[in-house]
């Protein structure tokens, strides 16, 4: 399960797209069963009934807030425990052994957030602090691409690419100001959270308005001054096999108003431009660091896909007939890869 995207939070879609009525959502190749009980608090459980394999998802959530399976009537709490069998007479110790799988799920910042795993040892989801705090209008949008997500993410993590793909639109000025010697220079900072990456632009100064949060997130800081503010969120969420949700959101701290977002989500272009480009990678999914070659200014994407390869590759859960998910990984392999990449990250991180 899971298959390398084990053990990390991710936002799914925005919180509006889920309702009164069950939502079945793919991600990492799973499919989930997203419901509100009746506090209205988020339960994703394995969408299959552990009876006789059906969707949850087609079900409905009962008067006690459960998820009712639509075949019979088997009902599942947020934490996949088994709360009612009808038509049978079924002691609550032999009910306990019934559960669906759940996985973590939360609300946070207008978007709903899944953990591809059990236990979260204690993380909580990492929400920028503009989709929280109060001051902001936030606006969201998203879409499907037919790209693997590691190519979307070091997409939104490449500064080089600007005003190439973006001349006319959000590179237009560093189009402009291009010289056949001009020189750009990357700079990353690793933090806990993912890293800061710089930039600059021959002798000017260096800037940081690039953000990357781990493990599928960025932040672009488009405006920063003490009273406007204008950030925008990428989120490369893996679907299935090199299918990728495309899910930005922006926030601002002047002209909050809902018609002005709505209307900046729906003509903005921005990601077409890229997605034409990226559609075209192949392989699909990035390959090694050294299996493409690779210069100065692509070091946040190496960066990136170092963390990739040593973090996430190779790591999947698996279910167990109790309905337990364990990690798996090939320890050597994890080790090895751990090893080779310790300097490299070193260089670029300087």
């Amino acid at each position: 399960m899971f298959q390398g995207f084990a053990n990390v939070w991710t936002p799914v879609l925005p919180s509006r797209s889920l309702g009164k009525k069950p939502l079945r959502v793919e991600l990492a190749g799973e499919k989930l069963a997203l419901f509100r009980d009746q506090g209205g608090n988020v339960g994703a459980l394995v969408d299959r009934c552990p009876h006789r394999g059906v969707s949850l998802s087609l079900g409905s959530v009962d008067e006690n807030g459960c998820l009712a399976c639509p075949f019979h009537g088997w009902s599942f709490q947020k934490d996949g425990a088994c709360a009612r069998v009808p038509l049978n007479d079924i002691s609550p110790e032999k009910r306990a052994r019934y559960g669906a799988t759940a996985v973590p799920a939360a609300d946070i910042g207008g978007l709903l957030w899944v953990f591809t795993g059990q236990d979260t040892k204690g993380e909580a989801p990492p929400v920028p602090k503009a989709l929280t705090e109060p001051g902001w209008e936030v606006g969201f949008q998203h879409e499907e691409w037919s790209s693997h997500w590691t190519r979307a993410m070091e997409n939104m993590l490449d500064t080089p690419h600007l005003p190439f793909v973006h001349g006319k639109s959000i590179g237009r000025d560093l189009k402009k100001k291009l010289r056949p010697d001009t020189l750009l220079t990357m700079r990353i900072e690793p933090e806990p959270k993912g890293a800061k990456i710089y930039s600059r632009w021959d002798n000017e100064k260096e800037e940081n308005f690039l953000d990357w949060l781990k493990p599928n997130g960025m932040q672009l800081r488009i405006m920063d001054g003490p009273k406007r503010k204008m950030y925008m969120h990428a989120y490369c969420i893996p679907l299935g096999e090199n299918r990728t949700r495309m899910l930005i959101a922006s926030a601002r701290t002047f002209l909050r108003f809902t018609s002005i977002t709505w209307l900046g989500a729906r003509f903005n272009n921005v990601l077409g431009e890229d997605r034409e480009v990226l559609e075209s990678s192949t392989p699909p999914e990035v390959p090694p660091p050294g299996d493409e070659i690779s210069v100065a200014t692509d070091g946040p994407t190496l960066f990136f896909r170092k963390y990739y390869f040593r973090e996430l590759r190779e790591s999947h859960v698996t279910l167990t007939p109790a309905g337990r998910l364990v990690r798996r990984s090939d320890p050597n392999e994890a080790e090895a890869s751990r090893d080779d990449s310790l300097a490299d990250d070193r260089v670029f991180a300087h």
